[in-house]
């Protein structure tokens, strides 16, 4: 069996995870490219494929910004004991992108989301959005319009 390779973007970024529930659960107002700060081990894991943002948020914390609950899969083929898969991340971003950010979720109630996680020249980036909760009727009609959606799609191959 082959093995599924992973989307390269036309800008030369691998996409290795996205947060599927985020553009479901949120409206993206506004969005940003952090760095990570992984150990050597934990990017070789992600190299794989092994992260899940499913559950994760960022937060942030005095003048920096933390990628929290992230599921980083253990690296195969290393012996460390005591490592914890979920424990939280530092966000690299200049100084005034973090000031911004947190005076706007301060202020008016917004909230940060990791959308999805790639690679950028060999180092692994995260696209986190600015955010806002959706109601449940607004869920429902992001739902009709995809149901609405894949039945023009399905009409258009029977054809």
């Amino acid at each position: 069996m082959a093995k599924k390779k992973k989307k390269v973007e036309e800008s030369g970024l691998k996409v290795i995870s996205t947060n599927k529930k985020a553009r479901f659960n949120y409206q993206i107002l506004e969005k940003f490219e952090a760095g990570l700060v992984l150990s050597g081990a934990e990017i070789k894991s992600i190299r794989q494929g092994g992260i899940s943002l499913d559950e994760s948020y960022v937060r942030p914390d005095g003048n920096e910004l933390y990628l929290v609950q992230a599921y980083i899969k253990p690296y195969s083929h290393i012996s460390q004991q005591d490592y914890d898969p979920r424990r939280k991340r530092k966000l690299l971003m200049h100084r005034h992108e973090i000031n911004k950010l947190r005076g706007r979720v301060e202020e008016k109630g917004l909230t940060l989301v990791p959308l999805r996680v790639y690679l950028k020249r060999g180092y692994a980036k995260l696209e986190i959005g600015l955010a806002r909760g959706k109601a449940a009727p607004d869920k429902r009609k992001t739902i009709k319009e995809r149901e609405l959606k894949r039945e023009a799609e399905r009409a258009i191959k029977r054809r």
